[in-house]
């Protein structure tokens, strides 16, 4: 099973050795309603932590995600082209964003893992 960490701004990254899969949290989808649109990085494309690396468009709003770890872009997932609502139906599956090869896997150490994400969540409203 895959290591996961989730960044204060609900997105996560699902570690395999040394990449990450990436995309937005099951609260963040919710949060943001049906979503009708994502720009997602190119490949090859290097992101910084923190960093503006994709688009979602729900109905409500655009929202930036944000790099959990800095690396390059190795894959997109290109069927939300014409699938956004897969980030709705399956946001930790089908609804992945990108694949990173992170450049600095120090950085994981920042982000929070499953129990502590659900006690953040717990004290938002």
């Amino acid at each position: 099973m895959a290591n996961i960490r989730y960044t204060r701004d609900h997105e996560y990254i699902a570690i395999d050795g040394e990449a990450g899969t990436v995309g937005i949290t099951d609260h963040a989808q919710k949060a943001l309603g049906d979503i009708v649109y994502v720009e997602l990085p190119a490949v090859g494309a290097i992101v910084a932590r923190a960093e503006q690396a994709a688009v979602v468009e729900s109905v409500k709003a655009a929202s930036d995600v944000f790099a959990p770890v800095s690396g390059e872009v190795i894959a997109i997932n290109s069927a939300l082209e014409k699938q956004p609502g897969a980030v709705n139906e399956d946001p930790l599956g089908n609804g992945w964003f990108y694949r990173l090869q992170l450049s600095n896997p120090s950085e994981l150490e920042g982000l929070m893992d499953e129990a502590a994400y659900a006690a953040y969540l717990e004290t938002l409203d």
